[in-house]
């Protein structure tokens, strides 16, 4: 029986991929230790495995990796939430499965591979680009400078352990701290997970001034705002002290509406470099 494999690095990732025939289909899943349902989907994915037979040549590869730890490839396959699955097979794209619906995972697996126990790859389906192809992207495009003229300076109040009430009344200002609020792990010049980067490259496209806060530097706060915003995840976006959501709901916001953040732009600066302030409190970059 076919079992799920824990990949954990990028060469990891590299070096089993290579070693797959052009035939076998990859299930790929994406989790993060901090999305409840991802542990669902690892229960999913390791019961529909062992339903499948270990075949020669591979007829499917079963692998499962946290998106945070793999970057770049979480990046080079559109990952912007998790649980996600991903289905290749020839470098090829097949489908993609965001959340944990174990009848949309089941479904998608068995229509690119045929019936567990025939030892065969594939059914025939034509592959299809999905979510922009599987090819990686240039990440320099996602690298923020720490001098980013559309960046408000970095909110924080120390490391202080409060009680609930003292914690509420902080989290109140800290998302009024700026008209946009981005709470990400990581800086801007620094994000520490793919999402917190691609989001900080959506707003410098716009331009869009924004101010934030390091949540891997504070945990009270880090804890805390997912109850304050009963949103379990991070990075998230706040405007005018409401809760837009996570980098998904961000992409679609702006994709719907492309004048989502125009009211929150600063001009391009052009002719020099950029000063942004890093201090506490608020300040707006300038030229």
């Amino acid at each position: 029986m076919s079992t799920l494999i824990e990949i954990k690095t990028e060469e990891e990732w590299n070096k089993h991929a290579a070693s797959l025939p052009s035939s076998s289909l990859q299930v790929i899943s994406f989790h993060a230790p901090w999305a409840a349902p991802c542990a669902h989907m690892r229960t999913v994915l390791e019961t529909l495995a062992s339903s499948y037979p270990i075949t020669e040549p591979l007829s499917t590869s079963w692998v499962s990796m946290n998106a945070e730890d793999v970057m770049d490839v979480s990046e080079s396959f559109d990952v912007t939430a998790v649980p996600y699955l991903v289905l290749t097979r020839n470098n090829q794209v097949l489908e993609t499965v965001s959340g944990s619906d174990a009848t949309k995972v089941r479904a998608a697996i068995e229509k690119h591979a045929k019936a567990p126990g025939t030892g065969a790859a594939g059914n025939g389906v034509a592959p299809t680009a999905v979510n922009g192809g599987s090819g990686a992207k240039n990440l320099s495009s996602y690298a923020p400078t720490a001098q980013d003229p559309a960046t408000a300076p970095q909110y924080s109040s120390g490391e202080v352990k409060e009680d609930k009430e003292a914690l509420h009344q902080r989290l109140t200002a800290l998302v009024k701290a700026a008209p946009v609020m981005l709470f990400m792990k990581g800086t801007p010049s620094a994000p520490q997970c793919g999402f917190s980067r691609q989001l900080v490259a959506l707003l410098r496209e716009d331009s869009v001034k924004y101010g934030f806060f390091n949540i891997l530097a504070d945990d009270d706060v880090r804890q805390g705002l997912k109850e304050f915003a009963d949103w379990p995840t991070f990075p998230q976006l706040w405007v005018d002290g409401e809760l837009v959501g996570g980098l998904d709901i961000v992409k679609e916001e702006m994709s719907n509406d492309p004048e989502f953040l125009k009211a929150y732009s600063v001009a391009k600066i052009t002719g020099g470099p950029a000063v942004s302030s890093q201090q506490a409190a608020p300040a707006s970059a300038t030229a």
